[in-house]
């Protein structure tokens, strides 16, 4: 017997992975730069899932096996600090480190960006950036 809370629960799941493929399909920038350097364990041989849906979010890149959230992040979370606050309290609950960049970064130094991430990788803790 499908319940009303367990139907609307697949609605929900359904309408976050529509959500997740629609933003892997229009990646910004720094999000295809970053993707173009993880895929297929091109980083030290870890794997990445991009767009993953993680509880109530969707984060931008994720290393499951390390537990590690890679956050590119534009202009806009400048002004949206609270609500990026409670998403890595979410997250960190969940036992996830996260690490957010900001895109120009990406843009800019990639390398340099690439090696934070791998020395959060291999460290088990998110470096300061």
């Amino acid at each position: 017997m499908v319940t009303n809370q367990t139907f609307e629960n697949r609605l929900e799941k359904a309408k976050q992975r529509r959500h997740a493929k629609h933003l892997r399909n229009f990646q910004t920038p720094a999000e295809r730069n970053f993707w173009y350097n993880v895929p297929a364990h091109r980083l030290a041989g870890y794997k990445f899932r991009r767009q993953h849906p993680v509880g109530p979010y969707i984060v931008d890149f994720v290393c499951l096996p390390a537990k590690l959230i890679v956050e590119l992040d534009g202009g806009q979370h400048a002004s949206q600090q609270k609500y990026d606050e409670k998403r890595d309290a979410f997250l960190k609950e969940q036992g996830f480190r996260v690490l957010r960049i900001w895109n120009n970064e990406m843009l800019k130094n990639r390398d340099v960006v690439l090696e934070l991430v791998l020395q959060a990788l291999r460290s088990g803790e998110p470096p300061s950036p």
